[in-house]
């Protein structure tokens, strides 16, 4: 086993119902040297994920039994399972799909085509940020404790670090390598969760609950 194999032993958990999709994804991240399990759908998925906690998940939008969004909202709502990055596939690349899927829960939201490359990447970052959130609430005294109800994704808590340190939503998305348009979705995403009314109020918000 080389060196970046060593590097990369993640599990990713694959749902998608297009065999030939999953062959190709699954067959190019097992190359990588990740560990991937499959499901066709959402319902399979969440039978996975009562044997498995993998380390990410990516997830088709349109499938049968059960769609993508309703199994991302059905398993972030679940407190063992809520910080798994999720990274949605999908053919519909309109704005609003965009908004949807982040708003659903998704971390970043792929158009199908898309060149393997760019899978690779978003997944490396994915995990490198999902990493270095845990571990900060690993070892920091004063670890992010947002109040009961308020549930966000790794991205989102990212993103309200950089909000709490007052960080412009232009300079968010140059430090994480996204859209402004994506940071402003994530934004708005947080103040419905919250049920604050601006960002000023995020920020302090953020900075009561130690993300700063």
């Amino acid at each position: 086993m080389t060196q970046t194999h060593n590097r990369q032993s993640a599990t990713i958990l694959l749902v998608d119902d297009d065999p030939n999709l999953v062959l190709l994804v699954k067959d190019y991240l097992e190359m990588q040297g990740y560990a991937v399990l499959t499901a066709a759908h959402g319902r399979e998925a969440l039978d996975q994920l009562q044997q498995h906690t993998p380390d990410l998940i990516i997830c088709d939008v349109m499938m049968p039994q059960m769609d993508g969004y309703t199994f991302v909202s059905t398993m972030r709502q679940h407190q063992h399972l809520h910080w798994l990055p999720v990274l949605f596939l999908s053919a519909k690349g309109q704005t609003h799909d965009r908004v949807k899927g982040l708003q659903t829960g998704g971390d970043v939201y792929l158009v199908k085509p898309f060149e393997p490359d760019e899978l690779l990447a978003q997944v490396q970052a994915l995990l490198k940020q999902t990493a270095r959130l845990r571990e900060q609430q690993r070892t920091s005294p004063t670890a992010p404790t947002p109040p009961p109800g308020v549930e966000l994704t790794p991205t989102e808590t990212r993103i309200l670090q950089y909000v709490a340190r007052g960080l412009a939503n232009r300079e968010i998305a140059a430090e994480l390598h996204v859209s402004q348009r994506t940071v402003e979705s994530h934004v708005s995403n947080m103040l419905g969760k919250t049920g604050l009314h601006n960002r000023t109020e995020l920020a302090r918000w953020a900075i009561e609950h130690h993300y700063a």
